[in-house]
């Protein structure tokens, strides 16, 4: 029998996981964000840019905004350094030419993890990758070089709540 939302027997979990969004403004996206970190229990969501919480968004969240802890900030290259400063650790997730494979990347349990995630058409800024403690990507195998940065933040938080299990 397929289970819903009211028979599984999940356990609520919150992980030490700041998700910071480095002007990511498509609604959809955004919505879809809530509900993952939802699903993965990530302690806050910072959305970073120019961001409208609207109707599309509403309808792409299924009511997680109202469950999962966020905040509104213009500048993500600002939150990222106050971060850095209380102690998080900094995770570009990005390709670069010095990026490591998520798969081979060991998170710290030892401290808080802000994972950064960039705009829909140019990725995390160059000024936060600098910031960041390290970079990392998902190996893809076929013709794209990239992925919706929806998908790819689902990977990686995937990755990343099964290290800190």
């Amino acid at each position: 029998m397929q289970l819903t939302h009211y028979n599984t027997h999940f356990k609520n979990r919150t992980f030490p996981i700041t998700l910071v969004c480095d002007n990511v403004t498509n609604a959809p996206n955004i919505g879809s964000l809530f509900r993952i970190c939802d699903a993965f229990g990530v302690e806050k969501l910072i959305l970073c840019g120019e961001v409208s919480l609207g109707r599309k968004m509403a309808k792409t969240s299924r009511a997680t905004e109202k469950y999962v802890n966020f905040e509104i900030q213009k500048s993500a290259s600002k939150v990222v350094e106050t971060l850095k400063q209380s102690g998080h650790q900094i995770i570009a997730l990005e390709i670069t030419n010095s990026s490591s494979p998520i798969h081979t990347f060991n998170f710290s349990t030892k401290q808080p993890i802000a994972l950064v995630i960039g705009d829909e058409n140019f990725g995390v800024s160059e000024d936060i990758l600098q910031q960041s403690d390290a970079v990392i990507h998902i190996e893809m195998f076929g013709q794209n070089s990239s992925m919706n940065v929806v998908q790819a933040t689902n990977i990686a938080l995937y990755e990343l709540t099964k290290q800190l299990v």
